[in-house]
């Protein structure tokens, strides 16, 4: 097992995400930023879908119950076990009886713990990705973050001791001005010249308001030109813009519905970027043809072997 000492602002438990289950209304969950996500298991040689910890902004504090070997990825975050200075983005031997700390962000805004195997937690609905808005998944099954006292048990089959660490070029700079690419949508020809110009070529900041369901930004409020709609599936990185006319971006534990004007879609590939903005942080948009967008995220999946579901009603990023 492994012990909750200090939960921090926000930690869950996340797999890759729950599919095939938007009719039922239950939305995917899952990591936030994917790239961080799937590089702490391919540390370890973890499956793609192994669950880790989701860490808001810090603070996390654990004690493990028996060896292993864990793998910390994401905002820039000081680690320390015990009284060692641990290096993220690599994978390090943990002895049973240590505990591991996770500093606050100075950069980013979450971070994954991995441990070798995974954590082991119960499935819902095909998964046990916590969503709180849906009271569904995590350790105790009902979408609640991690508590002080919580003990999560995890694999300790260990076939070999790897050493293992992520290339500074494949590492993200978060504090860079990171420029994400808009595929546009449906609606997009509704929209005025000017709020699609104003949408790519105006700097938005994210407000303190943004969470998992969604990235709020404020900036130069985008009109409206066409008529009003039928509330319809929303999709994760939709780019809704409601009455006051700032965007909101659908993050992965959105509502499934939703009637507001979508300008389009944000490319998947930037998504996990977009997640580890901190509020007030500046965001850039640049449209981007959707053939490339899929292609990007093809390779990026196949990097890390991953493989989703294919159901009917599901699309690719569902």
């Amino acid at each position: 097992m492994m012990r909750i000492i200090e939960p921090g602002m926000r930690s869950t438990i996340q797999d890759f995400g729950r599919f095939g289950y938007l009719s039922k209304g239950l939305t995917r969950g899952g990591p936030m930023d994917e790239h961080a996500f799937l590089w702490a298991n391919r540390l370890l040689d973890n499956e793609f879908n192994a669950a880790q910890i989701e860490i808001t902004l810090g603070g996390l504090e654990v004690e493990f119950g028996k060896d292993c070997q864990c793998a910390v990825t994401g905002a820039d975050v000081e680690l320390k076990l015990d009284d060692e200075v641990l290096q993220n983005w690599q994978n390090f031997k943990v002895r049973a009886g240590q505990r591991l700390k996770v500093g606050f962000a100075s950069a980013g805004v979450r971070s994954y713990l991995a441990v070798q195997g995974g954590f082991q937690v119960e499935s819902k609905w095909g998964s046990c990705a916590t969503v709180t808005r849906d009271a569904v998944g995590g350790l105790h099954g009902d979408g609640s973050p991690l508590q002080a006292g919580d003990e999560v048990a995890f694999n300790d089959k260990q076939d070999y001791e790897i050493s293992r660490r992520v290339s500074w070029e494949y590492r993200p700079n978060y504090e860079k001005t990171p420029v994400i690419g808009l595929i546009p949508g449906f609606q997009y020809d509704e929209f005025p010249t000017s709020a699609k110009e104003a949408f790519c070529y105006e700097d938005y900041e994210v407000t303190k308001d943004s969470d998992r369901m969604g990235i709020r930004l404020s900036g130069k409020a985008l009109e409206y030109d066409g008529e009003g709609l039928v509330s319809e599936g929303v999709n994760v990185g939709s780019v809704q813009v409601p009455s006051n006319g700032q965007p909101i971006i659908m993050m992965h534990d959105r509502q499934t519905l939703g009637g507001y004007p979508k300008l389009g879609t944000i490319n998947p590939f930037d998504l996990g970027r977009l997640a580890q903005c901190q509020p007030g942080q500046t965001v850039r948009f640049t449209r981007i043809e959707g053939k490339v967008a899929q292609q990007q995220l093809r390779r990026f999946y196949q990097f890390f072997n991953v493989r989703l579901p294919c159901q009917a009603g599901d699309n690719l990023r569902s």
